[in-house]
């Protein structure tokens, strides 16, 4: 982008987040806007933010109240920010805080603003529980009436039935299948092995558990509530135990996803800076890499393609913009829905009827060195709430880059929808 005739680069400051935890866990009496507040004010104190003004601030959750409705602008008066701070909610399924990310970071290539907070935060744990649409049809017919007698009317549809809570569900509404289960269909279409699955599971946990040792997480992960680390790695897991494991979505002994190769459902909240690299220098923040490329793409899912398979074209299209391959990255962070649909993603890419006939390609984009995939866990291991999913992983593989001090990483993030989003970090 250009802004009185120069380029502006959008650069990455620093990552904050609070332990991931288990939905119905440690969080449970915690609301959408107590974890997003935390995890703001960790990245406020981390880089000394407090009181200071800032462009724009944009969050969002995937599951939340109707009170929540302003629920950026309410955690930015929380957290230490100037209350002068401009607030905006957005939603794109497990994708809302990488798009909140590039949202920012247009505004910021464009000289809109200097710099901004992007972040996301879910709690399944307080999840809002509605009444039956007759018994709620009733009351609204009642508060709209205007007389005692008017009022009392709608009370003769009364059924006891109409008691029953309605709780929010993770299924499509085109398609009525879960997330696995649409996955499931997924898998068998790419033939993609329970084993297979269940290796890639149990290297989540063992680079998350070695990350946290190694103390990458010290200034990543603030404490909350008295958690210090993510409370789904598990460090005593084995590729044996994961096997015994029964399917989840599909039990008809054709299924291959269990509660071990999925993400659970999982609480959490996560934030990070972007600013132009003249605001970062002149507030002496360091700059751990900049976002250069971004894209976003759509499936048919309802017709003939799998649900979560967006990402293979997202970063196939953004490789085609950015003039690179998927071979030349030093890290790529496939975020880990499922370990079926990030084997899925990539057997596609190496697939050449698949790149020639989708994607537009000549040739398969080939496959990528495993070894550098999710390096310090991935959300099989650290779970997955579900709008907090992408500032993790923007602020994490930022501040690999900057410890390598070179290269450039790939990030891919399935969403609901049959939607994908994917962006690429260079390293200062």
């Amino acid at each position: 982008m250009l802004h009185d005739g120069r380029a502006i680069r959008v650069a990455v400051v620093g990552g904050s987040r609070i332990p991931f935890c288990r939905s119905h866990s440690v969080y449970r009496h915690h609301t959408n806007q107590d974890l997003m507040t935390a995890a703001l004010d960790g990245l406020v104190d981390k880089l000394d933010l407090k009181g200071q003004t800032l462009g724009e601030v944009a969050l969002g959750a995937v599951i939340k109240h109707s009170k929540d409705w302003n629920l950026a602008r309410e955690c930015v008066i929380e957290s230490g920010l100037n209350i002068r701070t401009p607030a905006v909610d957005l939603q794109r399924a497990c994708g809302t805080s990488i798009e909140a990310a590039i949202m920012i970071a247009n505004k910021i290539a464009l000289g809109q603003i200097e710099a901004g907070i992007a972040g996301g935060t879910d709690t399944v744990s307080d999840a809002p529980i509605v009444f039956s649409e007759p018994y709620r049809r009733m009351l609204l017919d009642m508060h709209a009436a205007h007389s005692f007698g008017d009022r009392i009317k709608p009370l003769l549809r009364f059924r006891p039935g109409f008691l029953k809570p309605e709780f929010p569900g993770v299924k499509e509404p085109r398609t009525g299948l879960s997330m696995g289960e649409s996955t499931e269909i997924t898998a068998k279409e790419w033939d993609v092995q329970r084993e297979h699955q269940d290796q890639l599971a149990l290297a989540s946990h063992t680079k998350a558990a070695a990350a946290y040792d190694e103390g990458f997480y010290d200034d990543l992960v603030v404490p909350f509530a008295d958690v210090e680390e993510d409370n789904n790695i598990r460090r005593d897991t084995t590729f044996e135990k994961l096997s015994k494991l029964k399917p989840a979505f599909d039990r008809s002994g054709e299924g291959t996803m269990t509660a071990g190769n999925s993400t659970p459902l999982t609480d959490g909240a996560a934030a990070v800076l972007l600013a132009s690299e003249d605001w970062a220098r002149k507030k002496n923040l360091p700059i751990l890499g900049y976002l250069t490329f971004v894209k976003a793409a759509a499936v048919d899912f309802i017709d003939s393609e799998g649900l979560l398979m967006a990402p293979a074209y997202a970063v196939s299209d953004m490789l085609k913009q950015a003039n690179l391959t998927l071979q030349e990255f030093d890290f790529y962070e496939i975020h880990e829905a499922f370990a079926a649909q990030t084997i899925a993603t990539l057997k596609a890419w190496q697939s050449e009827k698949f790149c020639r006939e989708r994607l537009g390609r000549n040739e398969p984009m080939g496959p990528i060195d495993l070894s550098l995939l999710n390096v310090k866990g991935g959300s099989l291991a650290m779970g997955h709430p579900f709008a907090a999913t992408g500032a993790r992983i923007i602020g994490a593989l930022a501040k690999m880059l900057s410890e390598k001090g070179s290269g450039r990483g790939l990030i891919s993030v399935c969403t609901a929808g049959g939607m994908g989003v994917s962006a690429i970090i260079e390293a200062a």
